[in-house]
């Protein structure tokens, strides 16, 4: 098999728009993972959000591994073993919170174990990540001293055109020390520097002696990008963002076409 690894982000990509994975997908991943490929769930999610598709494709029977936090921290399945962890550096985390809640309609939200804690307040689209991730909400009053553990990402939900302004403000005030992008229009992230998907599979491919020829990713979102490129196969969905698709080598069926399960049964079979 030319293919050893395959890469999957979440929302838009493994699951459907009802965030399901389908049956047809599922039995693929698990036969591909029995003939002894390793799939590698790559999202922006937190652990919690990703632990329940690993676990329904069977990921802890098979070695498989999860990528939370867009990189920000690696754990294997089968284990639970957390084998990369970076955080955002503590000191940065106030004057962060200062300059996002000096723009308005925004909310500035990290994760516990059990809930998403919310610095400002709640708008639509921190609801549309609580209800991703199904964890609850939980608005918090002065929101940096709250943040005591150790944060591997801060998110920005907002709308698209003011967070387009927030970025590149916070690009200026943090350049050499963060890494800021959009996951979605309505999605800004707040990353440990020099951390995606792809510098994390770096890693994860050293610790397993495997090359990126040797591997498949698959995206449809901005913060998908970087780990297309660096793949042997750079797989798009036909519902991916402009700037995916023309990363990718490969533009696949949409997400609501088990795409995924096309790109197996191309090269994966």
């Amino acid at each position: 098999m030319k293919y050893q690894i395959l890469v999957l982000d979440l929302d838009g990509t493994l699951t459907n728009s009802q965030k399901e994975i389908t049956e047809p997908t599922r039995k693929a991943l698990i036969e591909i993972q029995e003939a002894g490929a390793i799939v590698v769930l790559a999202s922006g999610r937190p652990i919690n959000g990703v632990v329940p598709l690993a676990r329904h494709l069977n990921m802890d029977l098979y070695g498989g591994y999860m990528l939370s936090f867009n990189g920000a921290r690696i754990t294997q399945c089968s284990t639970g073993k957390i084998i990369y962890d970076r955080a955002l550096p503590a000191e940065l985390i106030r004057p962060v919170f200062e300059t996002v809640r000096s723009f308005p309609g925004v909310d500035i939200i990290t994760y516990t174990d059990t809930d998403i804690l919310s610095g400002i307040a709640p708008n639509q689209y921190t609801e549309k990540e609580s209800a991703i991730n199904r964890m609850p909400v939980r608005t918090v009053h002065n929101f940096p001293s709250v943040l005591t553990f150790p944060v591997n990402k801060l998110l920005v939900p907002g709308e698209p055109d003011v967070l387009d302004v927030l970025m590149e403000r916070l690009k200026e005030q943090y350049h050499g020390l963060l890494n800021i992008y959009k996951s979605e229009p309505y999605f800004l992230e707040i990353m440990p520097q020099n951390i995606d998907k792809a510098y994390s599979l770096k890693k994860l491919l050293d610790t397993l002696r495997l090359t990126a020829d040797q591997m498949i990713c698959c995206g449809d979102g901005y913060n998908d990008v970087t780990m297309i490129e660096y793949a042997g196969l750079g797989v798009a969905m036909a519902n991916a963002q402009p700037a995916v698709k023309d990363a990718a080598d490969f533009i696949t069926r949409s997400n609501d076409e088990d795409g995924v399960l096309h790109v197996i049964d191309l090269f994966m079979r």
